[in-house]
């Protein structure tokens, strides 16, 4: 096997150019805009999927955090999307690249708390000073929590990019274990071959779990700004 191990996670071009931002709108497909009296069955698991999700979400949002509705159930829609075309064989999985995580989590994260700055002053002030906290400690805990508030986007990508790009690799290995292993041992091979499509159904799984943790602390850090 002389194939790179990462090179699945290159960033595809054409003619010299890259060509995600084409990839990262391709997802808009799979969600047409309803446009009959009555929907077909597809357009009504997805409505009420959509309905379902955005139900759990802002149940506990305010009517200020309530205006983020579109923009969450856009940003699920969009990663689970996109995590699940990249499990479909000679494809691109955008959300493994750490930049357009960041790219995802920074302005949401800096929304958030640019809204709890605007319309909660002094509770956000008071997330960086517990009450009650000792006079000596104040310095180190003010440094502690700042760095902790700045390190929440960064959790945000590192965690969705970790898991998506370990699921394909692990995809990667053991689907070249098997093909190797079916010249060697059948049984073995068969064996491996069964692990592997195990591990494709838990991707399938991990794709829309990710897509939930990711849009669910969005609505987390929302909801304790608002």
């Amino acid at each position: 096997m002389n194939e790179n191990l990462f090179s699945s996670f290159i960033t595809p071009t054409m003619m010299g150019l890259p060509i995600v931002i084409l990839i990262t709108m391709f997802p808009g497909i799979m969600f047409p805009s309803p446009s009959r009296l009555i929907n077909n069955r597809l357009i009504s698991i997805q409505q009420w999927l959509v309905q379902l999700t955005s139900k759990q979400m802002l149940s506990i949002h305010n009517q200020k955090g309530q205006t983020w509705a579109l923009m969450l159930m856009s940003l699920i829609l969009f990663i689970g999307s996109t995590n699940l075309l990249g499990l479909l064989p000679h494809s691109f999985t955008p959300t493994t690249q750490l930049s357009l995580n960041l790219g995802m989590a920074i302005p949401l994260w800096a929304g958030t708390v640019v809204t709890g700055f605007r319309y909660k002053m002094k509770a956000s002030l008071a997330h960086f000073l517990p009450q009650g906290t000792p006079l000596p400690l104040i310095p180190m805990l003010v440094i502690i929590e700042t760095i902790s508030l700045f390190i929440q986007p960064m959790a945000l990508a590192i965690r969705l990019t970790a898991n998506i790009t370990a699921g394909h690799l692990l995809i990667h290995l053991i689907g070249g274990a098997t093909l190797a292993l079916t010249s060697i041992s059948t049984i073995t091979a068969m064996m491996t071959f069964i692990i592997l499509i195990l591990l494709t159904i838990l991707e399938f799984a991990v794709a829309l779990i990710q897509a939930y943790v990711f849009t669910l602390l969005v609505s987390l850090y929302l909801h304790d700004n608002t």
